[in-house]
């Protein structure tokens, strides 16, 4: 089924109290969390970061039963500030920051001679379910891959805005609805046997997947984190060409079929296009503008890095293990998933 069918996504099953009473709230069966509930959730844990992807989701495309008056819901938007003050908080104190944004950019173009992240290891040793496990676990970022940095554009102007624009028209297809980048990633999914519905795997999906999409979230919906979003936007920019080198290593090592091939190349060629103009136009514009959302763009690239990692060390645990990373799944049921 094409991922691009107008249908709200089904709510995913609760993970904790928090995200339970938010859902029940979205159904207009049961009130919003306490305070005291959302204060004592672990700030990275499954029960926090899929409430506060729940709020998020209404600002996209919503959930088959909850109105979509729901997205504007007053009360349910202070229950949101709650959560992603606690996440805000947790990701300033906790990601290694770098002093100025120079260095930070600087952090990104270095490649280590022996990488031992998620790419690495599917390029080197990975197998085809664990393809496929990325590919799922990755679809709750890559089926809305551009969406939440265009939030960015009417908070940006002259040569930033431009070179966002830009970059963001190649995301979008350059006008071709077979080119969208959304588009390309349901073809891969398609390869590789996986069912390509939006949202389809967000109860499988670990929280450590569900914080990266939900800091893209955060920076795209606040004009005072327009700087991080940029950062953000760049730290993903910078870093995919290489990575997605690799990974279209391991689509063709592992038979994963053309359209996941192709998914990969495309992006190792159009991002190391990117690359250039989100560093001079995109940065460069905006710091020529507003020099002092310096710390800001820093913070985004950072805390990027920090999510990504975190994610990271999450998949290789499991997949080291001999174990699923996926939710809902045992590892023999991992060689097909749907």
């Amino acid at each position: 089924m094409p991922h691009d069918r107008h249908q709200e996504p089904s709510l995913p099953s609760a993970r904790g109290p928090v995200s339970a009473a938010v859902r029940e709230h979205l159904l207009g069966t049961g009130p919003l969390p306490r305070h005291e509930a959302v204060a004592g959730a672990d700030v990275y844990g499954e029960d926090l970061q899929l409430a506060l992807y729940l709020c998020y989701e209404l600002h996209y495309r919503g959930f088959a039963d909850v109105s979509p008056d729901r997205e504007w819901d007053p009360d349910l938007l202070r229950t949101r500030a709650a959560l992603e003050h606690r996440f805000l908080s947790a990701l300033r104190t906790d990601t290694p920051a770098h002093d100025s944004v120079e260095d930070a950019l600087a952090d990104l173009l270095v490649e280590p001679v022996e990488g031992t992240g998620v790419s690495h290891f599917l390029s080197k040793e990975g197998e085809l379910w664990q393809v496929r496990e990325y590919a799922a676990q990755r679809s709750l970022y890559h089926l809305k891959e551009a969406d939440p940095h265009a939030w960015v554009l009417p908070r940006l102007w002259g040569r930033a805005k431009a070179g966002m624009a830009a970059v963001e028209f190649d995301e979008f297809g350059g006008g071709r609805p077979d080119r969208v980048h959304a588009r390309l990633f349901a073809d891969l999914m398609t390869d590789l046997g996986l069912e390509t519905t939006y949202g389809h795997y967000l109860d499988a999906a670990c929280a450590e997947m569900l914080a990266t999409v939900n800091l893209m979230s955060l920076l795209g919906l606040h004009r005072s984190l327009r700087g991080a979003l940029v950062g953000h936007f760049a730290a993903v920019e910078i870093t995919s060409s290489p990575g997605s080198r690799r990974l279209a290593d391991a689509m063709r090592r592992t038979g994963a079929g053309p359209a996941a091939e192709h998914f990969y190349d495309e992006h190792v060629e159009a991002d190391a296009v990117h690359e250039q103009v989100v560093r001079h136009d995109v940065i460069g514009g905006l710091l020529a503008e507003e020099p002092h959302l310096a710390p800001d763009v820093a913070f985004g690239i950072d805390a990027t890095g920090y999510v990504e990692d975190r994610l990271a060390d999450r998949l290789l645990e499991d997949w080291h293990a001999g174990r699923s990373s996926l939710r809902t799944l045992q590892h023999s049921e991992t060689s097909h998933i749907s």
